[in-house]
């Protein structure tokens, strides 16, 4: 543990409260980054750490040690929701009426711009470089993916990530060896049967029964296609289908989505959703059609990393901050960094009943307990550092 990184987030822990602050009042939804990439900007320029800004929001900056070595990137995402907040009495509730931010993206910018002030005071005993990543469009899986592509990873060496946790206590971080977040991909049906009148069914082919008749079949794939012991959720979220009360409808339309932690798995279930949507189609006399996108990959904690990142933990907060919480069925783009570079992604603890902090991400009521904030800053760093000063890797 770095003791000159630890004393520079406690003493820039209020700025880093207020620039979170200032974020969650003025949230960006994906791809509209544009005044939380500026204020990122801002900061850094102060700094003195160089950086170039992404199409058309985002932000790669490098601070380069003294002492030559490899390349860490640590990466925090900056996008808002489409969510109405619900916490009137905060004094920094959003100011934009339906966006908020409900997953907590703010505080993981202000806690890697906090990093970033700490991991400067050590630079002239820094073994490397330390690349930030100011991501934009976390929520919709695009960014991660965009930031590869405009040159995020090159010559990166290892990849880390944060996500603060409302499901997981404050003052506990975990960082499980493994499968953290699975892939989440999006699936969209077209059936199309023969409308008709409502009296005389006997003349149509009612795609309102073979879309509900797919749906309850829909869960076989999961109970009997599937090793019970590979964890994978499908979930059917929107159906369309009608148009009026006495007529039998010709189409209905279906989303939803799958997710799991083996692509094997994903990609053998994806086929069975398409059998199961053109067969049952084809009992009824009409057919399906399937989109299916690729959304996030599983996000797998490389073993190295993890163990590096639960030492960091115990060394800079005590071995009672270590936790290990259940891999989740979310997804996270973050998986597109570690497509290009092995790492390791940790959840920061934020739920606390005391403060109210325990609702779930994309809640209208989210909202983090901001003393753990300095937790998740020093571990931004303290990795980094530990990471480029040492020879394990």
């Amino acid at each position: 543990m770095n003791n000159a990184i630890k004393q520079t987030i406690l003493n820039k822990e209020e700025d880093m409260i207020a620039f979170r602050r200032d974020l969650h009042m003025h949230p960006e939804l994906q791809w509209q980054e544009f005044r939380t990439t500026n204020q990122v900007a801002k900061e850094l320029d102060k700094l003195g750490i160089p950086y170039r800004r992404t199409h058309p929001t985002g932000l790669i900056a490098n601070l380069i040690g003294d002492n030559p070595g490899k390349t860490v990137a640590l990466r925090a995402d900056m996008d808002a929701l489409s969510v109405q907040e619900l916490n009137q009495s905060l004094s920094y509730k959003s100011t934009e009426g339906g966006k908020m931010h409900a997953c907590g993206h703010d505080s993981h910018t202000a806690m890697l711009l906090t990093a970033a002030k700490a991991l400067v005071e050590v630079k002239d005993s820094l073994t490397g470089t330390v690349r930030f990543i100011f991501q934009p469009s976390e929520e919709n899986a695009e960014g991660a993916k965009e930031m590869v592509a405009q040159g995020a990873m090159e010559d990166v060496d290892h990849v880390f990530g944060i996500h603060i946790w409302s499901q997981t206590p404050s003052g506990k971080i975990s960082c499980v060896v493994g499968s953290s977040f699975a892939s989440a991909d999006i699936i969209r049906i077209n059936f199309k049967g023969q409308g008709g009148h409502g009296a005389m069914p006997h003349d149509t082919i009612d795609a309102t029964v073979i879309a509900s008749s797919f749906i309850m079949n829909l869960q076989a794939i999961v109970s009997r296609e599937t090793d019970p012991l590979d964890p994978v959720v499908v979930t059917i979220g929107k159906m369309e289908v009608g148009t009026r009360f006495n007529v039998i409808a010709e189409n209905a339309y279906l989303e939803g989505t799958l997710r799991c932690f083996n692509n094997s798995t994903r990609a053998k279930v994806a086929k069975s959703i398409e059998r199961y949507a053109k067969q049952t189609a084809a009992i009824y006399g009409g057919t399906a059609e399937m989109v299916y996108k690729q959304g996030t990959q599983p996000v797998i904690n490389d073993e190295k990393s993890a163990l590096l990142v639960q030492k960091t933990i115990t060394e800079a907060f005590g071995e009672d901050a270590l936790y290990f919480e259940r891999p989740t069925t979310g997804g996270e783009d973050f998986s597109y960094f570690q497509d290009e570079a092995s790492g390791s992604f940790a959840l920061v603890g934020c739920g606390n009943l005391e403060k109210d902090t325990e609702w779930a991400h994309h809640h209208g009521r989210f909202n983090i307990d901001e003393s753990v904030m300095k937790m998740g800053a020093e571990l931004y760093a303290q990795f980094a550092y530990n990471y480029l000063n040492q020879d394990e890797f």
